[in-house]
C-alpha cells in the first residue's frame, strides 16, 4: 500500500524522573527534509534521531520533529555544600555587618544567595541510555504517524485506482470510436466523390478511393497509442500494488500517459474522441495532484 506524505504522531510518556513528548509533523516534499528540535542537553542526537526515522521507512516528506524532555527527579544529579567556600562566605558577611555597624540578617537564604556555596555534580553523559530512553517514546509517536501516513494512502490510492479505470473505459470508447471513423470514412468519401464528380459523368476510380482511404486510415490510427496507454496503465497498477515509495515512478508514468493522450488528440478527426481526450486529461490532473502527496 502507498503511504501519504501528510501525517502527524505524537506520544508522551512521564516516569518518576522524566516527562517526554515526541510529536512528529510531515507535508509533501520531494525529498526527505527534517528539522528537529530537541533539549540542548540532548542536541548530539539529532542525526542519530534523523537515521532511526529514515531506517522505519520515512524517505520523503518535509518533517517537523520536537523533542521535549523535562527533567521531575535528576537521580543523576549530586548537589552539595562546599563548605570551606561556605565558612569564608559567611566570615566575609560577619566582617562587613561589624565593620559598618549593620542589621544582622545573616540567614540560610542569604548566604544560598550565592550559588558558589553549592556544588553540582553530574554523571557523565551516557548517549546510549539517553538515546534509548527518549526512543521508546519516539516509536511511540512513530507508530501513530506511520499508521496515520497508511490510511491516507490508502485513500489516495482507491481514489487514484477509480480514475486509472474511468480513464481506461474513455480509451475503450476512443478505440470504438476510430474503429467507426475509419470504417465510415470511405463510404463518405466515395459519397462526396459523387456528389461532385457525378453531374460531370466522371467515373469514379475504386483503386483510387481505397488508396486515398488508407493513407487517411494511416494518419489517423491512434492504435500503436492505445496500445501503449494500456501498458502504461498495468504499469501505473504494478507499482501501486508493489507497496513501495513510489511517487517519483509514478509521476513519470503520468507524464508518459499524458504524451500519448496528447498524440491521440492530435490525431483525432473526430468529436467524441476529442471530448474523450479532454476527459482524460482532466482526470490525469487531478491524479497528479494526488501523486505529489505520496511517496
Amino acid at each position: 500500500m502507498i503511504k501519504s506524505m501528510t501525517s502527524f504522531g505524537r506520544a508522551r510518556v512521564t516516569t518518576e524522573e522524566k516527562d517526554i513528548t515526541v510529536e512528529l509533523k510531515s507535508v509533501n516534499n520531494r525529498y526527505f527534509d527534517c528539522s528537529m528540535r530537541l533539549p540542548r542537553r540532548y542536541a548530539f542526537l539529532e542525526e542519530r534521531i534523523k537515521a532511526y526515522i529514515q531506517q522505519k521507512g520515512v524517505t520523503r516528506g518535509k518533517l517537523d520533529v520536537f523533542v521535549g524532555v523535562d527533567t521531575l527527579a535528576d537521580a543523576d544529579t549530586e548537589i552539595s555544600v562546599d563548605e570551606t567556600y561556605a565558612r569564608g562566605y559567611i566570615k566575609a558577611l560577619e566582617t562587613l555587618r561589624d565593620s559598618f555597624s549593620l542589621r544582622d540578617d545573616i540567614s540560610v537564604m542569604t548566604v544560598a544567595a550565592d550559588r558558589s556555596v553549592f556544588t553540582v555534580r553530574r554523571a557523565e553523559d551516557d548517549a546510549e541510555r539517553d538515546f534509548e530512553m527518549i526512543r521508546a517514546v519516539l516509536d511511540k509517536a512513530l507508530d501513530e504517524f506511520l499508521a496515520a501516513r497508511s490510511a491516507e494512502g490508502g485513500k489516495i490510492e482507491r481514489d487514484i485506482l477509480a480514475k486509472l479505470d474511468f480513464i481506461r473505459d474513455c480509451a475503450k470508447e476512443i478505440a470504438a470510436f476510430s474503429e467507426e471513423e475509419i470504417a465510415s470514412y470511405q463510404a463518405r468519401f466515395t459519397e462526396r466523390l459523387k456528389q461532385l464528380l457525378g453531374d460531370n459523368n466522371i467515373v469514379i476510380d475504386e483503386a483510387r478511393v481505397l488508396t486515398e482511404c488508407a493513407i487517411y486510415a494511416d494518419r489517423v490510427a491512434i492504435d500503436e497509442e492505445l496500445t501503449r496507454l494500456d501498458c502504461h496503465f498495468g504499469a501505473f497498477r504494478d507499482i501501486l500494488a508493489a507497496g513501495e515509495p513510489c511517487g517519483r515512478k509514478l509521476d513519470f508514468l503520468l507524464q508518459e500517459i499524458n504524451r500519448e493522450t496528447n498524440t491521440i488528440g492530435s490525431k483525432a478527426q473526430n468529436l467524441e474522441i476529442a471530448k474523450r481526450v479532454v476527459t482524460i486529461k482532466a482526470e490525469l490532473e487531478k491524479i497528479r495532484e494526488q501523486i505529489q502527496n505520496i511517496e
